[in-house]
């Protein structure tokens, strides 16, 4: 069966992190995006191997898209300001897609090469902007590991509605990522 007309990858995509967005990533499922599509669920087999396939290409789609928000960003940019501009652009995409931040966490087979190859592409990222650290081999993993742990522990917490206390979320951030500096330049010395 040849592909319709019109109905390409990167549009399947597109519908379904819509979807995952709107309704959450377990929304995205071969009958729904086929509904939004306005197709038969079969059509979508021209495009991806069955669901498994579909959240794995929406895994990549998703984590292409975390690192073109994150790299306009930090262009131009050093030390604590490209951290800061890093980390904002980090929760601005999960608060901005939910569903598609949700699928950069739930790749189907995170030892999948066109997965790894993406995900590396952001650790590389981040080991660029602390490199103005003068972090070396290991030190600059465990930096990148900690970032990542603050900036994921902080959106996910944010995204399950788990900061209930009537506070600024925009404050307690710029203090979070004021203490991960704190102590980045720690390890520096």
């Amino acid at each position: 069966m040849s592909p319709r007309i019109g109905l390409d990858q990167t549009t399947i995509l597109q519908t379904a992190a819509e979807i995952a967005n709107t309704e959450g990533l377990a929304a995205v499922t071969l009958a729904s995006l086929a509904k939004k599509l306005n197709i038969r669920p079969p059509s979508l087999y021209n495009h991806v191997d069955g669901l498994e396939g579909l959240r794995k290409k929406l895994a990549i789609y998703a984590l292409e898209k975390l690192y073109n928000s994150l790299t306009p960003v930090v262009i131009g940019r050093s030390g604590d300001e490209a951290v800061f501009h890093l980390a904002q652009a980090y929760v601005r995409f999960a608060r901005d897609s939910p569903g598609l931040y949700e699928a950069t966490l739930q790749a189907p087979n995170t030892h999948d090469t066109e997965v790894q190859l993406i995900g590396k592409r952001i650790v590389e990222l981040t080991i660029h902007v602390l490199r103005a650290y003068e972090l070396e081999d290991e030190a600059a993993i465990h930096a990148v590991r900690g970032l990542r742990s603050i900036l994921h522990g902080f959106a996910s917490l944010e995204q399950k509605g788990g900061f209930g206390l009537p506070l600024d979320l925009d404050k307690s951030f710029t203090l979070l990522i004021k203490a991960y500096l704190s102590g980045i330049h720690e390890m520096k010395n």
